[in-house]
């Protein structure tokens, strides 16, 4: 029996219209170059890996756009690159939408607007880790592309900003007695490989690397945060401000228990990237089960017979 192509929502972690939100703020600051250090890092790695591909890509869409920063990494002396003529920039929020580039859209991940079978090619950077029904927004990834086209994602994984997490979970105990998320939980390498193939995905490759931030102390890196629109938007958060003192006591914790020595404390981005095609069927197939020739005995054995 073939697999159905949607799945339920099985949990809702994220409140989407604050992330929102909190990219129009972002995307309306006059600031936010300032801050968008770890999304120009990004795109530069993930526009390398496209060169990796040998082949064009006529129609592209950068999905979670944000002010355009995959149009900026993808663009040579003569224009853009890999062969693109047509790139759809597509962000959560208007305003960056609207910074993003000409052809632009504003929509959610979850609910894509476009049709079955419209792109080449599917870039994202830094976007799907906010994203509650990701197994749905894969699949529809999947169907907006055409068939043998490259779906190519960096998303923030599970040991991002383990320090802050620590400490602040720490200073709440301190401060209120109690604990609630402070920032939001990441998908680890086996969660992403498992949910390329469960969309439909082919061929899936899954790999991740480490981004260290050093900054003078964790009130700093809470700033760039919130000018990235990064900032903590799980549901279960406490909705109430953080307090001064539960803020105060989270940096002395940091500084405390992670300063390097010139006193400045690191923060670890743990960057996740996603690379698969839309099946084709010119694509390499696993072969059949019971379709070999060589028992398995024989294959096992060496060169003289000994196993």
């Amino acid at each position: 029996m073939s697999q159905p192509d949607t799945m339920p929502d099985t949990m809702t972690v994220f409140d989407r219209a604050l992330v929102r939100r909190r990219r129009e703020r972002a995307a309306s600051s006059p600031a936010f170059a300032e801050h968008s250090f770890l999304f120009e890092e990004i795109g530069e790695r993930l526009a390398d890996r496209l060169h990796d591909v040998t082949r064009g890509f006529p129609v592209a869409l950068d999905l979670g756009s944000h002010d355009g920063v995959m149009r900026r990494a993808l663009t040579g002396p003569h224009g853009l690159q890999k062969g693109i003529e047509t790139l759809v920039a597509c962000d959560l929020s208007p305003a960056f939408a609207r910074r993003a580039g000409a052809l632009a859209v504003a929509a959610d991940e979850e609910a894509l607007p476009f049709a079955p079978a419209s792109f080449d090619l599917v870039v994202s950077n830094l976007s799907l880790h906010w994203v509650n029904d990701l197994p749905g927004a894969l699949v529809q990834v999947r169907h907006a592309l055409k068939p043998d086209g490259f779906f190519c994602a960096a998303m923030l994984g599970g040991e991002t900003l383990t320090e802050l997490r620590r400490c602040l979970m720490e200073a709440e105990l301190a401060v209120s007695g109690g604990a609630s998320p402070r920032v939001s939980p990441f998908a680890d390498v086996r969660d992403a490989g498992s949910l390329l193939q469960r969309a439909g995905f082919a061929l899936p490759v899954v790999d991740s690397d480490t981004i260290t931030v050093t900054y003078a102390d964790a009130l700093a890196l809470m700033r760039d945060l919130r000018g990235m629109g990064e900032t903590n938007a799980v549901l279960a958060r406490r909705t109430v401000p953080a307090r001064r003192e539960m803020l105060f006591t989270a940096a002395a914790l940091y500084a405390e228990r992670f300063a390097e020595p010139d006193g400045r404390i690191p923060a670890t981005f743990q960057v996740l990237y996603l690379a698969a095609w839309a099946p084709h069927e010119s694509q390499q197939q696993p072969a059949r089960p019971g379709s070999g020739t060589v028992p398995l005995g024989e294959a096992l054995k060496g060169p003289r017979g000994c196993a």
